[in-house]
C-alpha cells in the first residue's frame, strides 16, 4: 500500500485522499486475516470439489438446558441479506482473585468441552427433524461445556442446508465483529454464511488461538462448517478451552499479565518513504495519522489509537486497541476464562511459526502501558495454549458449534484447496441494530477478493 501524504497537484488531491483512505483501511485488515476470502470458484455458492475424511473425537455427557431464540422466521426460504443484526457488545466482567480461581479449578476440575454427534442412516433420514428432537440436549451441552461437533450429516453440505440446521436449533445470527470494516466476505450472503480462511496466499499461514472478538464486540456463538477439506493435506480447524488455559498458566505469569493488561496492535503502516519530504516529513506523518484516525479507524469500531514508534520503529504507524484484560468471566456461567488473542496476535510467536501475512497486516501484543511482553512469558503462554489444542479433521457437512466466550479457535496450515465457512450468533435477547453498508465498505470488500 502506497500512501501519498502530499500532492502538489490540487486537481488530483481528492482522488489521492480517497486512495489513501481505502489503502489504509485494507492495511488495517491485520487483525482480520482469519477470515479473508478466497478466489471465486465455479458454482453459484462457490463450493469446491469435496474430499471426505474421518476423525474420532471423544464424547462428553449432556448438560442442563439452554434456550436460544432467533428473531428470524425458522426455516425461511427467503434471503436474509441485509437483515443480520450487528454483533453484540463484548460483555466484560474482569474483577477476580486469579490465584484463588486457579486453585478452585484445580480442586474441582473442569468438564470436557466437546460432545460429538455422528450421523447414521436413520439420523440422515430424519433430516432437520433430528436436530429439532435433540435441540435442548445440544444447546444445553454448549451452555455448560462449550462445543458440539456434528459429523456425517448430509443436510449441512451446502450453505442453504447449513443455515437450515442452525435455524432449526433456534440460533440468532448476527454480523461478524468487524463486519463494518468491509473486510469480512460472505460465502453466501443470503444465508448469513461467511467464508473462513481459504485463500491460497494464506494457506501456509498458521492461525493461532483467538476468540472472535474485539474490545467492543464479541459474537456469543459460532458455527463452523466444512464444505471441502484441504484437497492435499492439513487445514485442520482447532479449538482450545479458555478455562483450562486460565487454570494451567503459571501463577506468576497470569497475575502479571492480568495486573498489567494488554494492548493489541492490529496493523503496521510504514511511513519511511516520507523521508523524501525532508523538513516536512513530521508534518506529513501527523497528517497521515490524523486522516487514518478520522476517516478509516472508526469503520472498525474497535477503539483504536493511531501511534508511531510503539515497537521501536519511529516511522511505523500502528493501530492499537485500548488496554484490556486478558481474562474475563463468562457472561452466563461466571467461569473465569482466558479471553485473549495473544496466541495468534503476538509478533514474537508469529515470527517463530509459518506466517505469510505481509508487514502491513502483522499484529503484536504489548502490556497495557505499551511496554514489551518478555519472550519467556510468551513462550509459556504458547506452550500452555498448545497443550489444550484439539485438532478437528472435518469432512464435508461437518459442523462445529461453539461458545465463543469459552472457546478459542484457530487453523493449521494446508496444501491444495479448502472451503470452510462460518456463521456468527448472538444470545438472542439483545437490542437489535441493523447496520447499513456504505460505499467504502463495498470497495474494500471487492478489492480483497
Amino acid at each position: 500500500v502506497r500512501l501519498y501524504a502530499v500532492s502538489r497537484n490540487k486537481a488530483h488531491s481528492s482522488m489521492s485522499k480517497s486512495a489513501m483512505v481505502a489503502g489504509v483501511a485494507i492495511g488495517l485488515a491485520g487483525v482480520s486475516e482469519a477470515f479473508m476470502p478466497s478466489p471465486a470458484m465455479p458454482g453459484s455458492m462457490g463450493t469446491r470439489s469435496r474430499v471426505l475424511g474421518k476423525v474420532g473425537v471423544p464424547r462428553a455427557a449432556a448438560a442442563p438446558r439452554l434456550r436460544m431464540t432467533s428473531t428470524l422466521t425458522p426455516l425461511s426460504p427467503n434471503s436474509i441479506k441485509g437483515q443480520l443484526p450487528d454483533c453484540p457488545a463484548t460483555k466484560w466482567n474482569t474483577g477476580m482473585d486469579v490465584a484463588a480461581e486457579q486453585a478452585k479449578y484445580k480442586a474441582e476440575g473442569i468438564p470436557e468441552i466437546l460432545m460429538t454427534i455422528e450421523a447414521d442412516a436413520a439420523a440422515n433420514g430424519k433430516g432437520l427433524e433430528y436436530f429439532a428432537e435433540r435441540k435442548e440436549e445440544i444447546l444445553a451441552h454448549v451452555a455448560k461445556n462449550g462445543a458440539v461437533l456434528f459429523k456425517g450429516f448430509d443436510m449441512s453440505k451446502d450453505p442453504e442446508g447449513f443455515r437450515k440446521v442452525w435455524e432449526t436449533l433456534g440460533l440468532a445470527p448476527c454480523l461478524d465483529p468487524i463486519h463494518s470494516s468491509g473486510l469480512r466476505s460472505f460465502l453466501s450472503e443470503k444465508d448469513g454464511v461467511y467464508e473462513e480462511v481459504n485463500k491460497a496466499s494464506l494457506a501456509k499461514h498458521y492461525i493461532g488461538l483467538h476468540n472472535e472478538s474485539t474490545f467492543k464486540k464479541t459474537a456469543t456463538y459460532g458455527a463452523f462448517v466444512c464444505f471441502s477439506p484441504a484437497t492435499i493435506a492439513g487445514g485442520e480447524f482447532f479449538i482450545a478451552d479458555g478455562a483450562k488455559i486460565f487454570r494451567d498458566l503459571r501463577a506468576d505469569v497470569l497475575q502479571t499479565i492480568y495486573d498489567r493488561q494488554v494492548r493489541i496492535s492490529v496493523s503496521n503502516l510504514d511511513m519511511d518513504f516520507l523521508s523524501v519530504l525532508g523538513p516536512l516529513k513530521e508534518n506529513a506523518k501527523e497528517g497521515v495519522k490524523s486522516l487514518v484516525a478520522a476517516a478509516v479507524a472508526p469503520k472498525f469500531d474497535m477503539d483504536l489509537d493511531m501511534m508511531y514508534g510503539a515497537d521501536g520503529k519511529p516511522d511505523r504507524l500502528q493501530a492499537i486497541e485500548h488496554a484490556q484484560s486478558p481474562v474475563n468471566r463468562h457472561p452466563e456461567t461466571g467461569m473465569p476464562v482466558w479471553f485473549c488473542n495473544i496466541h495468534n496476535h503476538a509478533r514474537y510467536l508469529r515470527d517463530r511459526r509459518p506466517c505469510s501475512v505481509p508487514e502491513v497486516g502483522m499484529t503484536d501484543v504489548y502490556f497495557g502501558d505499551l511496554s514489551k511482553i518478555p519472550g519467556e512469558m510468551l513462550d509459556h503462554i504458547n506452550e500452555v495454549s498448545n497443550t489444550h489444542i484439539q485438532n478437528l479433521a472435518m469432512a464435508p457437512g461437518d459442523v462445529l458449534l461453539i461458545d465463543n466466550y469459552r472457546l478459542l479457535h484457530g487453523r493449521q496450515t494446508f496444501e491444495g484447496e479448502r472451503l470452510h465457512a462460518v456463521s456468527w450468533f448472538r444470545k438472542g435477547d439483545e437490542e437489535v441494530v441493523i447496520k447499513q453498508p456504505d460505499m467504502l465498505n463495498g470497495i474494500i470488500n471487492k478489492f480483497i477478493k
